[in-house]
């Protein structure tokens, strides 16, 4: 977070000089897994370990010099703060964007609790614990952000160049937009259709067998009726299907696996039985949780008809790109690519798009198929099995019905941990707290009970940055008036790890508040800016990797200041940071140098720079009108460079021209101190009192660069012979391409080069490159 920090305050402080008014606040997100778990490791209340450690970090954020805004802090733990998430929750609940479902869920044994996609890693492990994740199915409380699909799509593209394009595809990605048909397949023995999402409807005729998921409602609806052979078969395979997890079942390199459900479906085009079998390289939760299987052009189909003896049937002709027989049955390769439709009836001869548009309204006709969009996205799942996080505010009747707490009773507050048993054991803890849990029906005074889940903690980050608005508000969630002033975020500082989990629901809270018209915005950060990560020889710093640099350790060897500059001058913001490979102690040493310069400064305040060294002022004044463009652009460590070029030759005009009396000298070293605000605040406030002003240089507004020092007298041309420097002399900046390669010529270094060899061409790049070849002469 450090690096974070720092960067982010660089920004807030450039805008302020900039006399923008800023707000730029700090706060925890302070519920969760890491909190609950390291306070039942220490047999510690949640409560006291969570606020102790904020009181500590809030120390080292303040020594950090952070300019943040101390008067509006929160805590996403705070009952003041919580109520508001439940009043979110019971504003979509009104809407139907919070319901309650059975589902197949992403369970982590380790931590005991279920977990959103998005909080499933690549490799199938949580990132939490690092558990394998498997499936179990429970009772849960989604949001709807399905429904928000095609907006969060489409509304990426208002972020582009101002996002960064790799964050953007990630969510792309992560919704998975696809176009395509939905086509009915009749069962027979079975009045209900199938309906299958295809987005290559044009090769039904190519479709074998269909593949159902083992863990979808579906596939046991199937398969009762069947003979007992059968239903055994199913139930023991479905078994062995619930200990893996959705990464290991859409593996290419995973052996196929299947049984026959003992039922067949009708292709709705050509009338030929289908049998269906039960798969596990199909998701339940994936379209329809069915497929039609087309072997001869999708791998995993063609693996799995290859393994079980099924029919493959071609139905588009790939031209093959070396003239060898590409034929699935003959190569056990899929051919996928573009072609013309061949075994296909009305659609032969057709072109993949003709014949997926003809496709299509072949089906509307028949009334078996539609046009379909699907998603990637699936709904967010919320609740928890864990005590510290906020408690979703329903109460079961004992009908069975869902009762929405009053708001005037909210916020429902957790109980005291006391005599509650906070291990993780896949059930809520929270119903254990019986004074707590067992309530009165409000509609007619039954017994009924709480929810016992809590919510994700990514419902507190969702919104957080409306509540530092108004953080002290009792009334409201935030403020309309200060969202309209403030809101949406100009600039957003994280880690790319948010890019498919709080940024992205961040996004859809957003939309809902704004369909809830309780904002008058669609997107709550308008740029953003992904910082690296801070390594040690070349891995993650980690306690069990004994790599692990504490912030702390290295502000008491080094100093604030050094830190900050170190962070910021380590490279572009973007790229990680291997803490082995920069010098804290180097940036020490150039502090030193700036902050003498403000020792050495004799003229007084307010002196006229006008008669002060000419060079210098230039410098002075090209960092001025460069300083902007590099920090808007992010390029914070380029602007240090030029802020060291600036301090040496501020130096060297002390040291060998008018000395510290020169105004020049003071405007130089006001300049340093000012834009030295952004990395070094320390150093900075001591150099601007030294040079004779009153505290402080942060509310200080940058000086605009003055043109006519920004044109310059003089530019230096290097003059290349057969790519080699041989000279250089100073041109004006007007002097004509002639004027150049006469002076060129006329050069000790390039007489001296050319003797024995012939030019034959002259190149130049007014005004500052002369590039002559030559040849040895005969």
């Amino acid at each position: 977070h450090a690096e974070a920090y720092a960067l982010g305050d660089v920004i807030a402080r450039y805008w302020r000089h900039r006399n923008f008014n800023v707000l730029h606040p700090i706060g925890w997100d302070s519920f969760g897994l890491p909190a609950e778990n390291a306070a039942i490791k220490r047999g510690l209340n949640p409560v006291t370990w969570t606020y102790d450690n904020i009181e500590q970090q809030k120390k080292s954020m303040r020594r950090y010099a952070a300019s943040f805004d101390w008067t509006r802090v929160l805590h996403t733990s705070d009952p003041e703060y919580y109520k508001w998430n439940q009043w979110l929750f019971l504003e979509m609940y009104k809407k139907g964007l919070a319901y309650r479902k059975d589902s197949w869920v992403n369970w982590d044994p380790v931590d005991q609790t279920v977990l959103a996609n998005e909080q499933v890693l690549p490799d199938g492990t949580s990132e939490r614990s690092g558990a394998m994740v498997v499936k179990k199915k429970l009772t849960q409380w989604y949001f709807k952000i399905t429904d928000y699909a095609d907006r969060l799509l489409d509304d990426l593209d208002t972020l582009e160049g101002k996002w960064p394009s790799k964050v953007l595809t990630m969510q792309r990605n992560w919704i998975g937009r696809s176009q395509g048909a939905d086509v009915q397949f009749a069962i027979e023995g079975r009045d209900e259709p199938v309906t299958v999402f295809t987005t290559r409807p044009d090769t039904l005729f190519g479709a074998t067998f269909m593949v159902v998921a083992p863990d979808a409602d579906l596939a046991s609806e199937l398969v009762a009726g069947t003979d007992e052979a059968t239903q055994a078969a199913f139930a023991a395979y479905l078994t062995e299907v619930q200990k893996s997890n959705e990464i290991e079942r859409q593996s290419t390199d995973r052996p196929k696996t299947g049984v026959f459900l003992g039922r067949y479906g009708i292709n709705p085009l050509n009338g030929e039985r289908l049998p269906i079998w039960a798969a596990d390289y199909v998701l339940a939760d994936y379209g329809h949780g069915a497929i039609m299987a087309v072997p001869a052009h999708d791998q995993r189909d063609l693996d799995f008809a290859l393994k079980f003896d099924l029919p493959v049937k071609v139905v588009v002709d790939v031209p093959s790109s070396d003239g060898v027989d590409n034929d699935p049955r003959v190569t056990g390769v899929a051919t996928n690519g573009a072609g013309t439709m061949i075994n296909s009836g009305e659609l032969d001869g057709l072109s993949k798009q003709d014949a997926i548009a003809k496709a299509v309204e072949m089906l509307s006709a028949r009334g078996t198929g539609t046009k379909a969009t699907n998603f990637r996205l699936r709904d967010w799942l919320i609740s928890r099995q864990r005590y510290w996080g906020t408690p979703i505010p329903i109460i079961h009747g004992s009908d069975g019905e869902e009762i929405p707490v009053a708001f005037d009773q909210l916020p429902v507050e957790l109980p005291p941990t006391e005599g509650l048993n906070l291990q993780p054991k896949g059930q809520s803890p929270l119903g254990a707290a019986e004074n707590w849990v067992n309530v009165l029906d409000p509609r007619d005074g039954s017994p009924a009970r709480r929810d016992p889940d809590t919510m994700d903690t990514f419902v507190d980050s969702s919104w957080y940055f409306l509540r530092f608005l108004s953080p002290h508000d009792s009334t409201q969630a935030f403020d309309p008036a200060e969202a309209k002033k403030w809101a949406p975020v100009d600039q957003y500082v994280g880690g790319v790890t948010h890019a498919i989990l709080h940024l992205l629901y961040a996004r859809f809270i957003t939309k809902v508040l704004f369909d809830l018209g309780h904002i008058d915005f669609e997107e709550p950060f308008t740029a953003l800016l992904n910082q690296g990560m801070v390594l040690m020889d070349g891995s993650a710093m980690s306690k069990s990797k004994g790599n692990l640099v504490r912030l702390s350790d290295q502000l008491e060897e080094h100093g604030v200041d050094a830190v900050r500059l170190t962070m910021a001058f380590a490279g572009p913001p973007e790229d990680d940071i291997d803490w082995a490979d920069v010098s804290p102690s180097a940036s020490n040493k150039f502090l030193a140098r700036a902050w003498r310069l403000a020792n050495d400064v004799t003229s007084e305040p307010g002196v006229d720079p006008a008669s002060g060294d000419a060079a210098l002022r230039r410098v002075t004044h090209a960092v001025l009108a460069e300083a902007p463009t590099l920090v808007e652009g992010f390029k914070f460590n380029v602007l240090v460079a030029r802020l060291m070029e600036l301090v040496n030759a501020t130096r060297k005009v002390i040291d060998t021209g008018a000395g510290g009396a020169d105004p020049a000298v003071r405007e130089a070293v006001e300049t340093v101190a000012m834009m030295l605000d952004l990395y070094a605040p320390y150093t900075a406030e001591d150099m601007w009192e030294l040079l004779g002003h009153a505290p402080s240089v942060s509310r200080v507004v940058w000086p605009d660069a003055d043109p006519a020092l920004l044109v310059r007298d003089s530019v230096t041309c290097v003059v290349q012979v057969d790519g080699k420097v041989r000279d250089k002399f100073e041109v004006t900046p007007s002097a004509s391409e002639a004027e150049l390669e006469s002076l060129a010529m006329a050069t000790a270094g390039v007489i001296r080069t050319l003797e024995g060899r012939n030019v034959v061409n002259v190149i130049v790049r007014a005004p500052k490159i002369v590039s002559i070849t030559t040849t040895p002469a005969t």
